[in-house]
């Protein structure tokens, strides 16, 4: 694993339950480019809570055909969501200045 994916996936493991985290904060929070970070999350993301990243509308940035993607699934963390079910209001839950060694701030 080269050391962008590993700090790709380690940011994203430490992503709270409840949050969510867009690409380019966690692009920037990895110390990569947010392209860097879709590539990762297609190839080797399956382990860890990739449904916490979404995009800048707020969608989940990479869905996994096959997984479940329930409402149950997604609130598990208390993230709200709207019908379609697409992440609506997700600035409430957005972590942002985020350290992978100290958490959210």
């Amino acid at each position: 694993m080269s050391d962008v994916a590993a700090r790709v996936l380690s940011t994203v493991s430490s992503i709270p339950s409840g949050h969510v985290m867009t690409c380019g904060d966690l692009a920037e929070a990895a110390g990569t480019g947010a392209r860097a970070v879709g590539q990762v999350l297609r190839n080797g993301g399956h382990d860890v809570p990739w449904w916490r990243v979404v995009d800048a509308t707020g969608r989940l940035a990479h869905p996994r055909s096959g997984h479940d993607l329930t409402p149950r699934r997604l609130t598990s963390g208390a993230v709200d969501l709207t019908e379609d079910p697409a992440v609506a209001r997700y600035l409430r839950s957005r972590v942002r200045g985020f350290d992978a060694s100290r958490g959210a701030s």
